[in-house]
């Protein structure tokens, strides 16, 4: 594929969400995280176009093909007094990369941030993922050492929702 192939930026609508699912899989795929999918295109379009949307999404499109895609919500730092975006995905297909799209997402982003007065876009990478890290750090990114990430799922919920009962 040549460096010359064009695409555009924009947001998401409920006629991309099984295209947006299925890079959500191959996302995970490359993560080697596939076990971990167990959602379902119809419960992502319920939360991103139903009646209390939690997350949005744009998409990297290329001709009429969706090529990456970018899911976020908002947040809120309460030292700045601010909301935030916080980018839970960005991927792009493996053919397309090296062509600016993820350059161009994560811009599309900052433009979103900057417009709703946010003061923080941020995210998460994994340890293992140099060429990631590096991108991040080429985009002005800080990856910051002395964070970890708390994360508590399933059973877990249930039984820190019971400590108090």
């Amino acid at each position: 594929m040549s460096n010359t192939h064009s695409f555009t930026i924009r947001s998401s609508n409920s006629t991309d969400v099984s295209a947006i699912f299925s890079l959500i899989q191959a996302l995970a795929e490359y993560e080697k995280l596939s076990h971990a999918v167990t959602g379902s295109a119809e419960r992502l379009e319920e939360h991103l176009f139903g009646s209390r949307p939690c997350v949005e999404a744009i998409v990297a499109q290329s001709s009429d093909q969706i090529v990456g895609f970018a899911l976020f919500f908002s947040n809120y730092s309460t030292f700045l007094t601010k909301p935030g975006l916080y980018l839970e995905d960005l991927f792009v297909l493996p053919d397309y990369r090296s062509k600016g799209i993820g350059k161009a997402l994560l811009a599309h982003l900052a433009q979103l941030a900057l417009f709703r007065d946010c003061g923080r876009l941020e995210w998460s990478v994994l340890d293992w993922n140099e060429p990631a890290i590096a991108f991040y750090q080429r985009m002005g990114a800080t990856v910051l050492p002395d964070w970890q990430i708390c994360r508590v799922t399933g059973a877990a919920i249930a039984k820190l929702a019971n400590e108090n009962s």
